[in-house]
């Protein structure tokens, strides 16, 4: 059996490897290594991927997040609703930018941020709300876009987890993670769906003059060379990144595929078991499963971890501590006890591995190592 690991870039990278040998050849014979037509043309194939206006590469997703609330000229002071339960990210851009993060709790099946908590937590300073598109599905957009309309506020999508999901709406419609609220950052760190070969992240939206302002903010505030008329930052992604990408990118659906049917595996194999919690797949969005992750019940999920380490099988917690509990984010809003479900699954939960090359074998092992410890 071959190696298990939680992400296998390099069995990824096999398969294409005469693609993306190529890609990177042709940006270095070029020298074009910032700015150059590789970043064009995949920004490009991106926008008609996503069915969207404007694309804008930047070098990271916690980038990207910054640079979306910095185009939306969100002021010190202002109040950002987001969730406890998600990466450190999320809350550290609302931070760094002396803005106010509110946080809230998450639904106990999707993981994703609850409407209800949104609502109950709007202030006259509210501003924006961040959901987080959680282990590639999508949050509740429709009912978020409706608050956030009843109440003026900016909707900012971190979708660094779930390219290439759908929303489904009420009426049918379906829409792409990240191409709904008025703004959204993504990652392509090397482990997410569409993952580069470093640091990238992009912006995406369908609102011409806040793409024109964050295409500023990216580059140093710069209308005119050397010109700032801006408060700006340097992030960029570059060429040879943007390379790889726009080789990724034609095989995103089948990643995602392969993602799928490791998911369905790994369902059928837990179903039913009462101390095993599958992902719920909501109707309302497809799930890309940029992580499968078990809710464990009546059971060590520490210790669980420890059992499958013996058997040289990763698995990870995303995320043991949640942000409100979290020592550089203490409030005296926030203490332990408030956000019952973030809480729960901080201690609960754990994420199998899960990439485009993992094959009957390893799942067989990986499931049957788990019942093994599960029906102890």
């Amino acid at each position: 059996m071959k190696e298990i690991r939680m992400v296998d870039l390099k069995g990824q990278y096999d398969k294409i490897k005469p693609e993306i040998d190529k890609a990177i050849q042709e940006v270095i014979e070029t020298t074009t290594f910032i700015n150059g037509p590789a970043v064009r043309d995949f920004q490009s194939d991106l926008e008609k991927y996503l069915d969207v206006k404007h694309v804008i590469p930047c070098a990271n997703g916690t980038d990207a997040l910054q640079v979306a609330m910095m185009g939306l000229d969100l002021k010190p002071g202002d109040e950002i609703i987001t969730t406890s339960f998600t990466f450190i990210a999320t809350a550290e851009v609302i931070a760094l930018l002396g803005l106010t993060p509110v946080l809230v709790d998450v639904d106990e099946k999707t993981f994703n941020i609850d409407p209800e908590a949104i609502r109950k937590a709007i202030t006259p300073k509210t501003r924006a709300i961040v959901p987080v598109h959680i282990f590639g599905q999508c949050a509740d957009m429709e009912k978020i876009e409706k608050i956030a309309k009843e109440h003026n506020l900016y909707v900012i999508e971190d979708t660094c987890q779930a390219i290439g999901a759908d929303y489904i709406f009420s009426d049918g419609t379906r829409k792409k993670a990240g191409t709904i609220g008025d703004v959204s950052g993504m990652s392509f760190f090397p482990s997410k769906n569409l993952g580069c070969y470093g640091d990238g992240g992009a912006i995406f939206t369908n609102d011409d003059k806040l793409a024109q302002q964050m295409r500023i903010v990216v580059n140093h505030g710069m209308v005119v060379r050397y010109y700032h008329d801006y408060v700006g930052v340097n992030s960029r992604l570059d060429s040879i990144q943007a390379a790889v990408l726009k080789v990724k990118l034609q095989y995103l659906d089948e990643y995602i595929k392969a993602r799928q049917d490791a998911a369905d595996y790994y369902d059928a194999a837990f179903a039913n078991h009462p101390k095993l919690v599958t992902p719920f797949r909501d109707p309302k969005s497809t799930h890309v499963f940029h992580q499968y992750t078990l809710v464990t019940k009546d059971l060590d999920r520490d210790e669980l971890q420890k059992f499958l380490t013996t058997k040289n099988i990763p698995a990870m917690v995303y995320y043991p501590v949640p942000m409100h509990m979290q020592k550089a984010y203490q409030d005296p809003r926030y203490k332990e006890g408030d956000f019952p479900v973030t809480e729960k699954l901080s201690k609960s939960v754990i994420s199998l591995p899960m990439h485009t090359e993992m094959d009957e074998e390893q799942l067989k092992f990986i499931t049957s190592s788990i019942l093994e410890f599960a029906n102890r």
